[in-house]
């Protein structure tokens, strides 16, 4: 019989693939943001079968939290509807597919010659260890504190940077 791995597995793969097609073929662009959080729910269950706690929530906070609302902030704010959307011609259309279909043979050409390695030995994958939070906390305040705080002081210095630029001139 099945275990709850695969059937969660299953499920949620079901799910993803389903909601990535209906943000593609959706007509409503508000619909299609839906779909597509609903998409970064089933990737991070992925991600929590695959016991990458850290990647399940930050996948959940930035892609599904914050960039997820800016989409829909978006997508508000233009008030896209048929009537004001201006209809493309066909030749444009033609273009759009044409144009995917080179990219899709790109791809694949691309990957045709790839080989495929595991990047962690069979034993590595079942130590149930692998992608706790905790185990990388521990790497990152201990091997990797100097990076850590280096790229902090660099946000702090991005973030300044951008206070004073938008700030406005008082003349």
């Amino acid at each position: 019989m099945y275990n709850i791995s695969e059937v969660a597995f299953y499920g949620l793969s079901t799910l993803a693939i389903f909601s990535a097609l209906m943000v593609v073929f959706s007509r409503n662009p508000v619909h299609s943001v839906l779909y597509l959080v609903v998409c970064f729910f089933a990737i991070s269950g992925h991600f929590l079968l695959l016991n990458a706690q850290f990647l399940f929530v930050v996948n959940i906070i930035v892609y599904a939290g914050a960039i997820m609302v800016l989409f829909l902030f978006t997508i508000m704010m233009l008030n896209l509807n048929r009537e004001s959307e201006p209809h493309k011609n066909i030749i444009l259309k033609l273009a759009a597919v044409v144009s995917g279909c080179l990219l899709l043979l790109v791809l694949v050409a691309a990957l045709k010659g790839a080989e495929t390695t595991t990047a962690m030995p069979i034993d590595a994958i079942k130590d149930p260890n692998i992608g706790l939070v905790k185990n990388l906390g521990k790497e990152l305040f201990t091997r990797f504190v100097l990076p850590f705080e280096i790229s902090s002081i660099l946000f702090i210095a991005a973030m300044v940077g951008t206070v004073m630029l938008g700030k406005k001139k008082l003349t």
